[in-house]
């Protein structure tokens, strides 16, 4: 297709490349987006119908049509799998996801985030010979790879000062870090530590680390292992781009946590537990990093329902803290939750069908408005629309064909 070329959608290459860098532009200081991520800011928040998402930065300036891109992440190496990082966009007020395109050719894209200023997008390639990848949104030019030391990373996240790269191997449990320049691009590795201990759990024979985010005080790094049922808290050497070990909290043997979410207080963290079919509320203690593990809570799957076996996948909140969704892959479905008692319980209310199958992740609008699941076996994008009154969840249309759908990342 050539650069100006429209599909039947009116939609036009040259235009949303044009879209993407004046939203690089406009994002400059705000936080970092990425697939399900959590960003941390001090911004005013944005005027919103919905509650906003705790994943996405308010405010980012919107182009002249209302229409904003949606870059989707994939596995190259899959059969029926795309060619590297997709690029669509979405309508804000209507959800409808419209074009179909190619940001840069990326081995195994398989999660997404972007640097706080908004101008770099940091990709995963999960392969055997791990590595991470930037690419300058504005222009679409990858900027390199770097190793990450490891086997099969799956999740990435930048650290909110920009400095700092965070990447979590799944294949060889452990965890990388990366320098990142003025210019968005990575340097070589500076940090890399490997989840030794304790034990695999039942089930698991190594550690599987599946995702390293920065907890909202800034002092503490931590990472959910899925192999040693253990969340790591770290902290994170600045000038040496190094992580030391602090602490470390164990679910019950074979919970398999996967992913976690804090509450916007910064004292409570949700964590999906891939292995049983659970979520758990954990206290966290700002000063030590220190994480208190509660009971695990039903997921709405229950064995039996749906298709059989859960794995729940990802757990959002939403920035004022009132509502919790988790990604229930194999029942195919989003569970939605009232937060209680200043983040310290959630209460289940109910789950959504996705309109898919296989949702491994979910992400949030950055005005909170809609929200995203990407469902890995259908191909597709499913996107709903967030109710401000009791976090309702209304799907806006018939899901959007992307190939092997594993990330969407709304700007």
């Amino acid at each position: 297709m050539r650069e100006d070329a429209m599909d039947g959608d009116g939609w036009s290459r040259r235009r949303l490349v044009g879209l993407l860098a004046r939203t690089a532009t406009a994002a400059a200081a705000l936080p970092a987006a990425a697939c399900g991520g959590p960003a941390q800011t001090d911004a005013p928040a944005a005027t919103s119908t919905a509650p906003r998402a705790s994943s996405g930065a308010p405010g980012r300036e919107r182009g002249a049509s209302g229409r904003r891109p949606l870059l989707l992440g994939t596995y190259t190496s899959a059969e029926g799998g795309g060619r590297g990082v997709g690029l669509a966009e979405y309508d804000p007020a209507t959800g409808r996801i419209t074009g179909s395109g190619l940001l840069a050719e990326v081995d195994d894209p398989s999660y997404l985030a972007v640097h706080p200023d908004g101008r770099t997008l940091y990709t995963v390639n999960e392969r055997e010979d791990g590595a991470v990848t930037a690419v300058r949104l504005s222009d679409r030019r990858v900027l390199g790879s770097r190793s990450t030391g490891g086997a099969a990373p799956c999740h990435l996240s930048v650290h909110p000062g920009g400095r700092w790269l965070f990447s979590a191997n799944y294949g060889s449990g452990s965890l990388a870090v990366h320098p990142v320049d003025a210019s968005g691009a990575l340097g070589e590795r500076t940090g890399l530590v490997t989840h030794s201990t304790p034990p695999p759990g039942p089930g698991q024979r190594g550690p599987h680390a599946h995702q390293v985010v920065t907890a909202p005080d800034g002092a503490h790094v931590l990472a959910v292992d899925l192999g040693t049922d253990t969340v790591y808290t770290y902290r994170l050497d600045e000038g040496a781009g190094t992580l030391a070990e602090v602490s470390r909290a164990r679910t019950r043997p074979g919970a398999g946590p996967r992913h976690l979410a804090f509450h916007p207080g910064g004292r409570h963290v949700y964590v999906a537990n891939e292995a049983d079919n659970t979520v758990t509320v954990c206290a966290y203690d700002p000063g030590t990093g220190r994480l208190s593990v509660g009971e695990p809570q039903s997921t709405g799957a229950a064995p039996g329902q749906g298709s059989g076996a859960n794995y729940p996948a990802q757990v959002l909140v939403t920035s004022d803290g009132a509502y919790a969704f988790l990604a229930n892959r194999g029942h195919d479905s989003v569970a939605r939750y009232a937060v209680e008692a200043e983040g310290a319980r959630l209460r289940l209310l109910g789950t959504v069908p996705v309109g898919g199958d296989f949702p491994r992740q979910i992400a949030f609008s950055p005005d909170g408005g809609l929200l995203f699941a990407a469902n890995q076996r259908s191909g597709t994008v499913s996107t709903f629309r967030v109710s401000a009154g009791d976090g309702g969840l209304r799907r806006t249309g018939a899901p959007f064909a992307s190939p092997v759908a594993v990330c969407a990342l709304p700007l």
